[in-house]
């Protein structure tokens, strides 16, 4: 979602580099959250929406006697990291999630802080957020997670000028979007950004394809033990169309080497080198600090197209419901963490969040639509929330961490052209589910 900011997503990376990490936090976090100092560790993912953050901590620290220390790690790095140093002294006192099942793992080893008796404190912590989206983070009865952030719908990016000149119109349905891919490569065009190298774009192509085919219940069934449902008719319906938009061209022949956490996919969307780009909301914020001007002027979006025939509702959303600041058990200053938690609904942080393009799930958000940085995108995101039937959460986030290399691996594969339907069917069904 993020990404997974989204771009807020849950990137495993290898365990060499993740050591090399760990060691460079040592110094950032301290140890259990700084108590000796006077302070508690916020750790968040690393990208152009720390701004806000940094904001946030800014005005909390003008107030309160222990003071609150930022640390960020670079997205794709974020839950390697997170995963190695969540039982250890380096250790934040909060950490960024996407709630689901990134925090299950954690909840069931005892390692968080319930939240219950700070909402009881507060209630305002709980009941000044969408029910939908705080639930995210409920773990068996109890809560974890404070949404913060937004919420993180996948959207289906355009470069306007692009289109233009191509004769082009946004495409409603998936017929249409294959007419414009061949239009587009006719013109020596990629017709399609994708940030392969990071594995976790590819994934939403496979999210949004099987909704439309086949709705949520089939993913649903699936992350709660029914393995056999990978291997429904509809599954093979979604994995032969995936396959005819690779075949036809439209992601170019290098999408594996290009990737959205280094700015380069966005950049060939920015550049006139690509026209569309499936990326969640936070492709806005991205823009907008990169190439500002095709932020304001020419960045178009729309609703991921119709498929004639399926099961899902057109206005079915994928992506992510909302990242979350979780509590570790072992903080020394649980007292200063709901202090800091308290301005997760504040106005100050649902203006500064519309500021950078975000959509923040309180319950008073459509009063500052107006102030967001770009009122019709955020009028445009509302809108489609408040009506989607169902919010699948992004797979490699509501599948435990563990889940999240074998899954890539099977994206990837399928889309290299390594591996068919029935292996990614094989693959899918080997997922651990806990």
């Amino acid at each position: 979602m993020t990404v997974r900011n989204g771009a807020t997503r849950n990137r495993i990376a290898a365990v060499a580099a993740t050591t090399a990490l760990v060691l460079g936090l040592t110094t950032a976090c301290g140890s259990s959250g700084g108590s000796n100092s006077g302070t508690i560790h916020v750790l968040v993912y690393g990208d152009s929406a720390n701004k806000v953050e940094k904001q946030i901590v800014d005005t909390f620290n003008k107030t309160s006697k222990v003071k609150v220390v930022l640390d960020t790690i670079p997205g794709a790095d974020y839950q390697a990291k997170l995963n190695t140093i969540i039982n250890t002294p380096q250790a934040p006192d909060i950490f960024f999630n996407w709630g689901g099942g990134s925090i299950a793992p954690y909840a069931k080893k005892n390692l968080l802080l319930p939240l219950d008796d700070m909402i009881a404190k507060d209630p305002g912590l709980k009941a000044n957020f969408l029910p939908s989206v705080f639930n995210t983070a409920v773990v068996d009865g109890k809560s974890y997670g404070v949404p913060m952030r937004g919420t993180q719908p996948v959207l289906l990016f355009n470069n306007k000028k692009v289109l233009a000149s191509a004769g082009l119109s946004v495409p409603q349905t998936w017929d249409d979007l294959i007419n414009d891919v061949k239009v587009l490569k006719g013109k020596g065009l990629t017709p399609i950004a994708l940030g392969g190298g990071d594995q976790w774009p590819t994934l939403m192509w496979f999210e949004y394809v099987f909704d439309r085919v086949a709705g949520p219940d089939l993913f649903q069934k699936a992350l709660a033990g029914d393995k056999s449902v990978w291997a429904r008719p509809e599954s093979h319906k979604a994995l032969g169309m995936l396959k005819q938009l690779v075949d036809a061209g439209a992601f170019g022949s290098n999408f594996e080497s290009v990737k959205f956490t280094d700015g380069g996919s966005p950049a060939l969307l920015a550049k006139g080198k690509a026209a569309f780009e499936l990326m969640g909301s936070w492709e806005y914020s991205t823009q907008q600090s990169n190439n500002p001007d095709f932020a304001k002027n020419d960045l178009g979006y729309s609703a991921f197209p119709t498929v004639s025939g399926g099961k899902g509702d057109p206005k079915d959303l994928v992506g992510n419901t909302n990242n979350f600041y979780s509590v570790l058990k072992k903080t020394k200053h649980p007292d200063t963490v709901a202090a800091f938690l308290k301005l997760m609904y504040s106005d100050e942080f649902v203006k500064a969040q519309l500021g950078i393009g975000n959509l923040p799930t309180t319950t008073n958000t459509d009063k500052f639509l107006s102030t967001s940085a770009s009122p019709d995108y955020s009028k445009f995101q509302f809108d489609l929330v408040k009506a989607a039937p169902s919010f699948q959460l992004s797979w490699d986030q509501a599948y435990p961490p563990a889940a999240a290399t074998p899954l890539h691996t099977a994206i990837v594969k399928f889309f290299d052209g390594k591996t068919d339907a029935n292996g990614f069917i094989q693959a899918m069904q080997s997922l651990s589910n806990s």
